[in-house]
């Protein structure tokens, strides 16, 4: 069981309700605030626009919610923030009551207006934050509407009142303004660059009581030259307490007013609170669970209340909103979203909002159309009017097709269906090949493996809903797509694979993180075809070799190989639950007829991954998804695949748990003789007959009725019979997996041998030398001259796409000693990857480059015999922002004899430059005659720099191509 951090306030007497029984007292915001959960516990209003929360860090991955609970000091309090990311953004228009005027902030700063705090000073409910600054002795308390929110700040006696507004805090501002309308009201904007590279904010802030003195900072010098910091002082004569009223607009100024005038007007901060806290109690009633483990209640209402923070409102009262193309929009028809994490919600916290958010999906959904409408494609991570392109796939696909199956349909099908299809045909992101060749190259694209298996599922719901719609001419190109994870299927490792110039990628470790993947190792991926499982079943040698594997997948060693990758934890062997593409993986013993062994292993994550502690969320908490798996499973299934309309039972950790639908509907679910040992389901029924399927349907929970397990103490044979476990089966429109190189170099010296080999059985595989006939292949072959190798694969009368590979041949005299050692991951083909006449492309991932990780390349080229050498070109890469320098210094030395080599001037870079874009330079030594080894030295950059995201780290220097001219 995972360590975690306890606490005496963790009871839940610090929660504020007058209900002494409300839901809402069993919800801990500190939960994800430890650890790598980058959790916020502020308050904010469900699926609201504004999240008032202390900001206790300005920088770094585990800031990313701008608090962290190891924190000591705050540094004030700002109106958006991001739940569980992995990226940072937000922080906008911070405040902090202070009682000494000092725009410092920053985190070296000791005489900074940031004050320090105790936890036990600190209390958290949905829609309400209250900390005491012990530093400054000043109480806050901060509470919300929509838009909008009120601080509330007692001051000790005889003490200075300032409030400092801070419009540089944490992102790089672009443009701010500060207006002083009254002695009480203040507005303006602050438009900003960080994941959102123009997110523009509007601000209008109310005091309670008019301010006496203001004084500014500009960072131009001066106090009237475009302020991005305001100190206003109160009149201490007038009180202690003093009310600070902000709402926020992505709109304009008058925008903001309005929806502080709509939202709170003349509301006092009880009402408002009282507000937000029946807002939380209604949407927490929308599960009841009855348990008498308070911990387990306490998990569960906090991953709940999480799964409800975020989409984010991104329109005003009015209904304007910015969008994509950061134009102004009017909807009076649905309420605009933001904040879409797909990569990670598609998984579950969107089937969970077609189950309790019915009517808010309609909302998501037309938010992603409009966003197609206004910047022309489909989002993959929006974020206040901006694409960030972050991760992998086109998920707003399944979440629109998952809906629409479920009859969800307050949408315009037929343009979601076109915005669908118009994200699959695009000609960026690997699609190009992916088209092409049934799946992406490594050398094409990075990532290549986990985007062509997350393409394969979002186009196979497209095909689903082609089918729903009658679209048979898309239905069956879609559902050709759907099957083409088959073509990164290694069949004898058992492991999806890059594909490197058509051979697999290697040398091969299943273990080790690399740019193949995404967030993830081989290990985590090769379980994902969630959309055709029994074909990867049959890949992988039927049900019997399937459960071995995931056997292993469990059992593995706990550890990965490869680059760092801070998203992976959580681990169980190589099941990494911090992550999203292991979610699925215990429930798929269902479908190997062993439900026993999904009950073991889901009881095990539910009760060791999470807890009520900071860093009870096993990882990254991602926008509602790490919540959602906790709440889908603690009831007792889970969406392995959304658009199926199956949800997997699994083992319940409640006594009982009711969903309360918008259609005044309930499902009930009671577990029976339920206990930490009775883990095991013995028996089920549903609405008082036997249900003996290890799965339920999605209009079986929507119709309302009762979901009844018998439980027991060891397994047993409920629904393990062929009839009945679930299924997900592409049975139509069936392709042939394309051949693949399974023996040869494809740089290689005098001659190698061919083998090849494809992913199906009774196929046949046809090849051709340099355009000559295809014919069939029998056996491994050898070539001995640079060639072009043409293949395809047949199976009765369908054929795979026809794919080419050049072969290229080195100079058998020509060879390469290398002193250094390069990583694996970054190995560029191998030992002769520097002299192997194939060049690096200008994204590093790509695998034509070679990568030292805080070493100095030494390498010596004998050509095999004296020759005369004109000129020597060594290229090397820089992509800065992926911790890739140029190396500071370049030597060459030459020699005749091997012993005595003669040092060519040295060349230096200027690798410190800082820099935002990916370059390749080419560093070129002229050299002479009678000239048999070449020695190069390039020096690593070493530390990174200051103000570099990854500072106290080491750079890495890659190469790729040392050419003798």
């Amino acid at each position: 069981m995972r360590k975690t951090i306890t606490v005496s306030f963790f009871l839940f007497s610090f929660f504020c309700f007058s209900q002494e029984n409300s839901l809402t007292s069993f919800v801990n915001p500190f939960i994800g605030t430890g650890g790598h959960g980058h959790t916020y516990p502020g308050a904010t209003m469900p699926f609201g626009m504004m999240q008032l929360s202390p900001d206790t860090r300005l920088d770094g991955w585990d800031g990313c919610s701008g608090y962290h609970y190891s924190d000591e000091y705050i540094y004030g309090f700002s109106h958006t923030h991001l739940s569980g990311t992995g990226v940072s953004d937000y922080g906008d228009v911070l405040l902090m009551p202070t009682n000494d005027l000092n725009f410092n902030n920053g985190a070296d700063e000791k005489s900074g207006y940031r004050a320090h705090f105790s936890h036990k000073n600190e209390m958290a409910s949905p829609g309400y934050y209250k900390v005491f600054l012990d530093e400054t002795n000043i109480e806050v308390e901060v509470t919300v509407s929509k838009r909008s929110g009120i601080h509330h700040y007692t001051f000790p006696k005889n003490s200075k009142q300032i409030v400092i507004l801070d419009l540089e805090h944490r992102d790089k501002v672009l443009s701010s303004q500060i207006d002083v309308v009254s002695k009480t009201e203040i507005s303006g904007h602050r438009h900003s660059d960080a994941w959102a590279k123009d997110q523009r904010l509007f601000y209008n802030i109310e005091f309670s009581r008019p301010y006496k003195k203001v004084e500014y900072y500009s960072p131009l010098g001066g106090q009237g030259d475009n302020p991005t910091k305001a100190a206003f002082e109160f009149d201490t004569s007038e009180g202690n307490e003093l009310e600070v009223k902000v709402a926020i607009s992505a709109v304009d100024e008058a925008g903001a007013k309005k929806n502080l005038e709509a939202e709170i007007g003349d509301k006092s901060f009880q009402q408002v609170k009282s507000e937000a806290e029946i807002a939380w109690e209604k949407q927490l009633q929308k599960i009841v669970v009855e348990t008498v483990n308070n911990d387990q209640k306490t998990i569960f209402y906090s991953a709940l209340y999480h799964t409800m923070i975020a989409p984010n409102l991104y329109q005003d009262v009015d209904g304007r909103y910015r969008g994509m193309d950061l134009e102004i929009h009017q909807s009076n028809d649905f309420e605009n979203y933001t904040v879409f994490s797909l990569w990670d919600t598609y998984r579950a916290a969107h089937p969970l909002y077609t189950i309790i958010e019915k009517e808010r999906t309609n909302d998501f959904i037309n938010s992603l159309l409009a966003k197609y409408d206004d910047g022309g494609i489909l989002p993959i991570w929006p974020l206040a009017g901006n694409y960030t392109w972050c991760m992998v796939g086109y998920h707003a696909v399944p979440v629109i097709s998952d809906a629409y199956l479920k009859g969800i349909r307050g949408f315009n099908a037929e343009k979601a269906f076109e915005a669908m299809k118009h994200s699959a045909m695009q000609d960026k992101l690997g699609l190009i090949s992916y088209k092409e060749f049934g799946f992406i190259p490594v050398e094409e694209e990075s990532e290549s493996v986990s985007k062509t298996l997350e393409y394969a599922y979002d186009d196979w719901t497209i095909a689903e809903m082609a089918k729903a719609m009658g679209k048979t001419e898309d239905y069956k190109l879609f559902s050709e797509r759907a099957q083409y994870y088959k073509n990164v299927f290694d069949p004898e490792t058992k492991f999806m694979r890059g594909r490197f110039r058509n051979t697999w990628f290697a040398p091969f470790d299943p273990y080790e993180v690399n740019f193949n993947y995404t967030e993830a190792n081989s290990w985590q991926y090769s379980f994902y075809a969630p959309q055709d499982i029994s074909g990867l079943m049959n890949l992988m040698g039927g049900k019997v070799a399937f459960e071995k594997q995931l056997d292993k997948l469990f059992t593995a060693k706990n550890e990965t190989s490869g680059r760092e990758q801070a998203d992976i934890t959580g681990l169980i062997g190589q099941y990494a639950h911090g992550n999203e593409p292991s979610h699925h993986m215990a429930y798929l013993y269902n479908f190997v007829n062993k439900p026993a062994k999904t009950q073991e292993k889901v009881h095990q994550i539910l009760n060791e991954m999470y807890q009520n502690a900071p860093d009870g969320i096993s990882g990254n908490e991602d926008c509602g998804q790490m919540s959602a798996w906790y709440v889908f499973s603690a009831m007792g299934f889970y969406p392995v695949t959304p658009a199926s309309n199956q949800y997997i039972i699994g083992t319940p950790l409640f006594e009982k748990a009711t969903i309360n639908l918008e259609n005044g509907k309930k499902f009930e679910i009671e577990a029976e003789n339920l206990s930490d040992t009775n883990k095991y389901i013995a028996s089920a029924n549903l609405n008082g007959k036997a249900l003996n399927r290890s799965f339920i349907i999605h209009s079986e929970i929507m119709n309302g009725g009762k979901l009844v397990f018998k439980m027991t103490d060891k397994p047993s044979n409920w629904a393990t019979k062929d009839e009945e476990i679930p299924k997900t089966e592409i049975t139509e429109n069936l392709i042939v997996p394309a051949p693949f190189i399974a023996k040869g170099d494809v740089a290689f010296k005098n001659e190698t041998e061919i083998s090849l080999g494809v992913a199906s059985d009774k196929t046949d595989i046809f090849y051709s030398l340099n355009d000559s006939d295809f014919k069939k292949y029998k056996s491994p072959f050898i070539i001995s001259d640079e060639l072009i190798l043409k293949t395809y694969s047949k199976k009765s009368d369908s054929k795979s796409q026809i794919l080419s590979t050049h072969f290229y041949k080195i100079d058998p005299n020509l060879s390469i000693k290398l002193e250094t050692e390069y990583a694996n991951q970054y190995n560029g083909g191998g030992n002769n990857a520097l002299i192997d006449g194939v060049h690096g492309a200008i994204d590093f991932r790509t695998g034509a480059w070679q990568g030292y990780h805080d070493k100095d390349l030494k390498a010596t080229v004998d050509l095999g015999s004296s020759k005369d050498v004109k000129m020597v070109l060594v290229n090397f890469m820089q992509d800065q922002r992926s911790w890739i320098f140029y190396p500071t210094e370049i030597t060459c030395s030459v020699s005749k004899n091997g012993k005595d080599f003669i040092e060519l001037p040295l060349q230096k870079i200027e690798a410190e430059k800082p820099s935002e874009e990916a370059g390749i330079k080419t560093i070129q030594f002229e050299v002479g005659k009678n000239i048999q080894f070449i020695k190069i030295t390039a020096k690593n950059f070493g530390d990174l720099p200051k103000g570099h995201l990854g500072y106290g780290g080491k750079a890495w220097l890659f190469v790729d191509e040392i050419e003798i001219k």
